[in-house]
C-alpha cells in the first residue's frame, strides 16, 4: 500500500470516527457548546450534531471507497480549513484543550496533501508525463 493510499484511509477513518463518536454515539458536551454558539437556522444542538455527523461520516466514506477520484480529499483539506478558523472565531479557548482542533486539522490537512499529491503522480503516470 502506497503512503497516498494509506494517507487517504486515515483521513476517511478520522471522518468517520470524528462523525459517529462524538456526535452521534456519544454526543460530546463540546459539541453542543459549539453548536449552540452558531444558533444554526433555529436548530436544536443535537440536530445539528447528527446532521453533522451523518455528513462527516458521508465524506469519509466518499474518500475511502471512491478512491479514483480526489475532490472527497480536496473538500475534506478544505472542510478542515474552515472549522478550524471557526472554531479560532468562535470558541478560541478549544485551542488550547489537550486534544485540540489544531493538532487534529493539520494533521489532517498533511494527510489529505500526501493523498493529493500521490493521486498526481498516478494521473501523471497512466498519462504518460513521468519523467
Amino acid at each position: 500500500m502506497s503512503n497516498g493510499w494509506l494517507a487517504r484511509y486515515t483521513l476517511g477513518f478520522i471522518y468517520i470516527y470524528h462523525g459517529l463518536m462524538p456526535k452521534i454515539l456519544f454526543l460530546s458536551q463540546t459539541e453542543l457548546a459549539i453548536n449552540q454558539a452558531h444558533h444554526f437556522l433555529g436548530l436544536a444542538p443535537e440536530k445539528i450534531a447528527l446532521l453533522g455527523g451523518v455528513a462527516e461520516i458521508g465524506l469519509g466514506l466518499l474518500i475511502v471507497l471512491y478512491r479514483q477520484v480526489i475532490w472527497p480529499v480536496i473538500l475534506a483539506m478544505l472542510g478542515l480549513v474552515l472549522l478550524l478558523l471557526d472554531i479560532m472565531i468562535m470558541m478560541p479557548q478549544l485551542l488550547v484543550e489537550a486534544f485540540n482542533p489544531v493538532t487534529i486539522n493539520i494533521a489532517g490537512m498533511v494527510l489529505g496533501w500526501i493523498a493529493w499529491r500521490d493521486h498526481l503522480a498516478t494521473v501523471r503516470s497512466k498519462q504518460g508525463l513521468d519523467d
